[in-house]
């Protein structure tokens, strides 16, 4: 079963139940060599599912001092394509191993 990882809007119940139509399990891991910055987000479907102009987005660093913490959640193969849809295309997706030594998907700015 493929894993998503999440730092920021998906780990909201109200998102979970709008963009898979149930709540996600998961459980709590860290990416090394990554940061956070912030995104504007225009689409209006996703200000309205998650209530915020301003997402996280993941930046590659390559330094290991770095740290996101997040939630990995499993999912099925329909609900990774139901995320590209609520991921704006200000975003892309890539696969990489956690801390856990769980590999999993994760969404970084383009």
């Amino acid at each position: 079963m493929p894993k998503l990882f999440s730092y920021g809007t998906l780990q909201k119940e109200q998102v979970q139940l709008e963009t898979f139509g149930r709540i996600l399990k998961g459980t709590k891991d860290i990416l090394s060599g990554y940061q956070l910055n912030m995104i504007e987000i225009t689409d209006p479907e996703v200000l309205r599912k998650s209530g915020q102009k301003y997402h996280p987005v993941l930046a590659f660093s390559g330094n290991d001092n770095h740290k996101v913490e997040g939630v990995l959640f499993e999912v099925t193969e329909e609900e990774i394509l139901q995320a590209d849809e609520y991921e704006v295309d200000d975003y892309k997706r890539i696969e990489t191993v956690f801390k856990s030594g769980n590999k999993g998907f994760i969404y970084v700015g383009k």
